[in-house]
């Protein structure tokens, strides 16, 4: 089963994919840590990307479709979680043709909703911890223990300098602009699976599971 998480920034599609991943086996694909991971591979397409990004250039459709093709050749587990693509209508079409040429389809795509000023709140009172990246937040979620990780015992928190009122805005506009016309392109192709970005996470992972039957 492959699947894409879409949302705006702070929607959750992160935290989401780790339980998709947990309960089903299935192998996220995020844009960021294939780059990553392919920068450092020493790998012929792993020295294109470092070249690109070593230029300060933004790295090209073409390159993050040959390492996702990378990926769907290998072992599928449970099968793959889209995180952070496709972003555009061309990469959605690029996404179905190389699904297609390797004998795979697109099970669903999930979009998490959310409200943009709830949204606002929720990500301008986020930190994680640094060690681990557990997520907490300043009024719904505070470590037991004053600045100390529950889940690691560290005490690196870290709050990320875009987690402020006005790049959060300036985010979600970019993503209205660019991602957002992805949502009729699914809707039309009866792929698209609504679900409630907002809820606590256990019921949002619940709708979604809910969605995939």
């Amino acid at each position: 089963m492959n699947i894409i998480l879409l949302g705006p920034p702070g929607a959750g599609k992160g935290t989401q994919a780790r339980i998709l991943v947990e309960k089903h086996a299935m192998i996220q694909l995020s844009t960021g840590d294939m780059l990553r991971e392919a920068k450092d591979s020493g790998t012929e397409m792993g020295l294109r990307v470092a070249r690109v990004m070593a230029e300060g250039k933004l790295v090209t459709d073409d390159i993050v479709i040959g390492l996702i093709e990378e990926k769907l050749k290998g072992d599928s587990g449970g099968g793959f979680i889209f995180d952070g693509f496709p972003r555009t209508l061309a990469q959605a079409d690029a996404l179905d043709e190389l699904l297609e040429n390797c004998g795979q389809s697109l099970a669903a795509v999930v979009e998490m909703r959310v409200d943009d000023d709830a949204l606002v709140s929720r990500i301008t009172g986020r930190f994680t911890c640094g060690n681990c990246g557990e997520v907490y937040h300043a009024k719904t979620k505070q470590p037991k223990d004053d600045g100390i990780c529950d889940q690691c015992g560290q005490s690196e928190m870290k709050h990320r300098a875009d987690d402020n009122e006005e790049s959060l805005r300036t985010r979600l506009m970019e993503y209205y602009k660019l991602t957002s016309p992805l949502i009729g392109y699914y809707y039309a192709k009866g792929k698209l699976k609504p679900v409630n970005g907002l809820g606590e996470i256990d019921a949002v992972a619940a709708e979604i599971s809910e969605a995939l039957v």
